[in-house]
């Protein structure tokens, strides 16, 4: 691509990233110090990408959810996982009518614009599993007939640390489904007085202002699609996702026993398009090695399976890829 294209995509993205600060803006009014989760939000709704939140019950993960529906003024629906719950109380089901002997359709929270699938893995693996065609084919068969979901349609879901009391782990192909997992950590002192200032009130509810629309947020995600990425970053990234299949071909070796499962080529796709996004949420319209860095983490934390040697170590999935992310010459 000519150097002229690739300043008339980068200024293109300058003008149309500009609703970005005044969506960050609007949602630090509710969440304090949580820009790197807000951030991740913004990539996975850009990107078109369902994000799972990991993190202890009180950090926010719902509030930041319902504020980001709110500022972007769409539809919002909840769902609490609990292990009594069935797929059809996700997606839907048929009622048979005994008057005139016809089934008819009562479609499910699922058909919403943003679902809040709250602690996924509270329930167990066939309820997790309803939501595997609504998150890959943006579609749901109820019966002989399948429904469209509306565009934008994410998936956020919060799940609590696995080792926690009533947990079920989310199968591989599940967490797969998601783009982003992000793990929540506790505020500082600072952040937390502040959080005490604005939260500590019985008779005061704070809601996010709606500042942009769903047609902003389809419209960015067609200049995203203009974001330009050299062939040196192509590279970088499958370089990545391959160090996590044969470490011992990059210099890694002493992590070939601690790997059970490397990233699929679904972590390529998707980590091309989170740095797409991150790099328009920078106001830019070129992909930089650092963007790649930055959100591979998020993308592949939940990709590599571990060993039981890597356990037995105490090494995760996360330090593995912290490791890989050193090795792997940067373009």
């Amino acid at each position: 691509m000519a150097d002229k294209d690739i300043v008339l995509i980068n200024e293109k993205v300058k003008r149309e990233s500009a609703f970005i600060s005044l969506l960050l803006s609007e949602l630090e009014k509710i969440i304090v110090g949580q820009k790197y989760l807000l951030e991740r939000l913004l990539v996975g709704i850009l990107a078109n990408g369902h994000v799972l939140l990991e993190g202890v019950p009180g950090l926010a993960k719902t509030t930041a959810i319902k504020a980001l529906a709110q500022a972007i003024k769409t539809d919002f629906r909840r769902i609490q996982f609990t292990p009594d719950l069935l797929p059809a109380d996700i997606i839907g089901t048929q009622v048979y009518n005994p008057k005139d002997g016809t089934f008819s359709t009562k479609k499910g929270p699922v058909f919403s614009n943003i679902i809040l699938a709250d602690e996924i893995n509270r329930a167990p693996a066939k309820v997790q599993s309803a939501l595997l065609e609504a998150m890959q084919e943006r579609q749901v068969t109820i019966g002989d007939n399948t429904y469209k979901l509306k565009e934008p349609f994410l998936v956020l879901a919060t799940q609590n640390p696995i080792e926690q009391e009533g947990t079920y782990p989310l199968p591989e192909a599940q967490t797969d489904r998601f783009m982003l997992k992000v793990k929540m950590t506790y505020p500082n002192k600072d952040e937390e007085r502040k959080i005490l200032r604005r939260m500590a009130f019985t008779s005061r509810e704070v809601r996010a202002s709606a500042v942009i629309t769903p047609a902003d947020i389809m419209n960015a995600r067609m200049v995203i699609d203009e974001v330009y990425m050299d062939e040196k970053i192509e590279k970088y990234i499958v370089d990545i996702v391959f160090a996590t299949r044969v470490p011992q071909d990059y210099k890694l070796g002493e992590l070939s026993g601690l790997i059970q499962y490397g990233a699929s080529p679904r972590a390529t796709i998707y980590l091309a398009l989170a740095a797409k996004a991150y790099a328009f949420i920078q106001g830019r319209g070129f992909v930089t090695p650092q963007d790649v860095k930055s959100i591979a983490p998020d993308v592949l934390r939940h990709r590599v399976i571990v060993s039981y040697e890597a356990e037995a170590e105490d090494k995760t999935s996360e330090t593995i890829v912290n490791r890989i992310l050193e090795e792997v010459e940067v373009p």
